[in-house]
């Protein structure tokens, strides 16, 4: 009995210390994967929501773009086509994802977010898991922007569409941080919802999306600047028209001055976002 006993313990401890706790690391990427998984659920339960990002690519794409197109692609000595197929590719990715992180201020409003921030994880990898889920409907979106391209006699050849979709984690993230500063910030939903849209929407026009600003001054240019999607499709289209004669033209900034400063507003925004969303979340 002595010995039986004595077995059991052993094989108990042995059972015991076998089960470990996962590491760190592996529950804040679980996390993120949850999230993730999450988002891209929600996204297929809702055909509308899907449905809206082909919708919104032939809007921007085929009726703004179309008519810039035909009104102003004379004389500028490179493919208007082209340039403008880039940069509403990206435009559709900050615009999608902006609005899919937005949506934390929902989860507020009906709690699920207090949910998850009483879990033993990083706020971050909540947050990153939620950019990560909305950036999913940002790429189809990017997909449809191309889709309308083709119709429209403009192409991408397979290198330089892989090399956009490369990038675009880091654009998806920049989106993501610029909309969780708002997020942080305001609490209401409409105006959190009304904050993100008037911040994205004038990117369109001011970081160059279909608009070329490499000879803008005053104000304009300052404002320009400032806004995070001028470095991500500058370096996009650094990426695309390296080796080319419309390089000069075209390009703004080194590629190496594009990802510092993306890399550097992506963080400043995330942290000073994420500190005040977690800060709400706590005071509720």
């Amino acid at each position: 009995m002595y010995n039986s006993q004595l077995t059991m313990n052993h094989y108990a401890g042995v059972t015991a210390g076998s089960v470990r706790k996962p590491s760190p690391l592996f529950r804040e990427v679980s996390t993120i994967w949850a999230i993730f998984c999450r988002e891209i659920s929600v996204a297929f339960k809702s055909p509308s929501t899907l449905a809206m990002s082909f919708a919104m690519p032939v809007i921007m794409m085929g009726m703004v773009g179309g008519n810039l197109t035909q009104n102003m692609a004379g004389g500028l000595g490179f493919d208007f086509g082209l340039f403008m197929l880039i940069g509403m590719m990206i435009n559709m990715l900050f615009m999608s994802t902006s609005q899919g992180v937005a949506t934390l201020v929902d989860d507020h409003e009906d709690n699920f977010s207090e949910e998850m921030l009483i879990a033993p994880v990083s706020r971050y990898s909540i947050v990153i898991g939620k950019i990560c889920g909305s950036a999913f409907s940002a790429v189809v979106t990017m997909l449809g922007t191309l889709l309308v391209g083709l119709f429209m006699g403009i192409t991408l050849s397979v290198g330089q569409f892989l090399a956009i979709l490369a990038l675009s984690p880091l654009i998806c993230l920049s989106a993501g941080a610029m909309a969780m500063l708002f997020i942080g910030i305001i609490k209401n939903r409409k105006a959190a919802n009304m904050a993100v849209m008037l911040v994205t929407m004038p990117q369109m026009f001011l970081s160059g999306a279909i608009i070329p600003i490499t000879n803008t001054s005053g104000i304009l240019m300052v404002v320009s600047r400032l806004l995070p999607m001028t470095y991500s499709l500058d370096l996009t289209r650094a990426v695309i028209y390296a080796g080319t004669p419309e390089y000069g033209s075209i390009v703004m900034f080194s590629p190496l001055v594009s990802v510092m400063a993306t890399v550097a507003i992506t963080v400043v925004f995330l942290t000073v976002g994420t500190f005040f969303y977690a800060k709400s979340e706590k005071d509720r």
